[in-house]
């Protein structure tokens, strides 16, 4: 078991630079995900931590070692793929101790390792079929199943959820966790879906065009996010955001409407500021069918466009400014399109960018 550093990582393909220089430590047996939009460099950080791309520059250490030199065989990481990788004419059995033999493990000690895997992901059962046999998901624990019976220093996750079907994916998600909380060693997890981020991290690293947005915990990331990018990545529904200016120790919309500046924030803006009002959609709630009062908020009347019934929940679309947001309302009650509602903006949970540099005023 070990952590691992990546110090000022590079990748480029000739003269085109993927990975700009990043700076990433994780801690022993942390649970790190990765993620970002396609082409963000997050797979490709991990292929550099694996070993499956070489690195143009920059250091990746696990434990103390140095690995930019060795083969990812003798880096003690097993991988994970999203497409399984499975040999079809093996039964689960063989597939799950194939590389421990490969490896000149004894027999012994392959059919212990295997026989302790299965039991953790509940494949006992189903050690003699073929991968013709399984579902998505069965087939999905036997590739962690092989990644486990090799007691790595570390498990690497390349979007391994993809091919599921949503079921399935939240089914799979919780599988993770539990392998996690059982086998306690150092887990990278790349993939594009923020609610996967959200679920299963101990830390996030948002990434975008090869360099890291942000890292902390799932809740820091979604309550604090340093940027508009972090603030409509993270979240769902996305972060609503409106251009807007500061004028009179208020917040000025662009149709002429006032809301007032979060308190937290008043020292930190300026008459004639150009700014952006980001709110989410749990925080723009019909007056009384929200989940509780805020302690700093103003009230709108705001005219519904679509209701999408979610349940115990609806998510509204309506305007503000001139702009299309979404807002939430919880509880069974229906709402109509053209209705119009009273809605309270939770301003002591807002956030202000600064429009020209998109970075939140809370870190600036």
């Amino acid at each position: 078991m070990a952590g691992i550093s990546i110090r000022a990582v590079e990748k480029a393909y000739g003269a085109v630079r993927v990975v700009h220089g990043i700076d990433l430590e994780i801690a022993h047996e942390e649970f790190v995900v990765l993620v970002g939009p396609s082409g963000c460099g997050k797979s490709t950080t991990l292929r550099m931590i694996a070993g499956l791309e070489d690195i143009s520059g920059g250091d990746v250490w696990i434990g103390q070692t140095r690995v930019n030199d060795l083969p990812p065989r003798k880096r003690n990481i097993s991988m994970v793929f999203q497409n399984y990788a499975l040999y079809p004419h093996m039964n689960v059995r063989d597939n799950l101790g194939f590389g421990l033999r490969i490896a000149g493990q004894s027999p012994q000690v392959v059919t212990e390792r295997v026989n302790e895997a299965a039991g953790i992901l509940g494949l006992s059962e189903l050690l003699d079929r073929t991968p013709a046999e399984l579902s998505g998901g069965q087939r999905q624990r036997v590739a962690m199943g092989r990644a486990i019976v090799r007691h790595p220093d570390a498990f690497l996750f390349d979007e391994p959820l993809s091919n599921l079907d949503a079921k399935l994916r939240g089914q799979m998600r919780a599988e993770i966790k539990k392998l996690h909380q059982k086998v306690r060693t150092t887990v990278v997890y790349v993939t594009h879906d923020q609610v996967e981020a959200m679920t299963l991290a101990d830390r996030i690293v948002v990434m975008r065009d090869g360099h890291i947005e942000q890292v902390g915990t799932p809740m820091q990331v979604f309550n604090h996010p340093v940027n508009t990018f972090v603030a409509t990545f993270i979240g769902s529904p996305p972060m609503n955001l409106l251009p807007a200016v500061i004028h009179e120790g208020q917040v000025l919309l662009r149709d002429g409407s006032l809301v007032p500046v979060p308190a937290r924030l008043r020292a930190k803006t300026h008459e004639g500021q150009d700014v952006v009002l980001g709110i989410r959609p749990d925080d723009i709630c019909p007056v009384g069918h929200g989940l509780g009062e805020t302690d700093e908020g103003t009230d709108i009347a705001l005219t519904v466009d679509l209701a999408e019934p979610l349940g115990m929940e609806s998510l509204i679309y309506t305007s503000i400014a001139g702009q299309e947001v979404q807002a939430k309302l919880y509880g069974p009650r229906i709402v109509q399109a053209s209705e119009t509602l009273s809605f309270r903006l939770a301003l002591d949970r807002a956030h202000l960018f600064d429009a020209a540099t998109t970075r939140s005023l809370d870190v600036l």
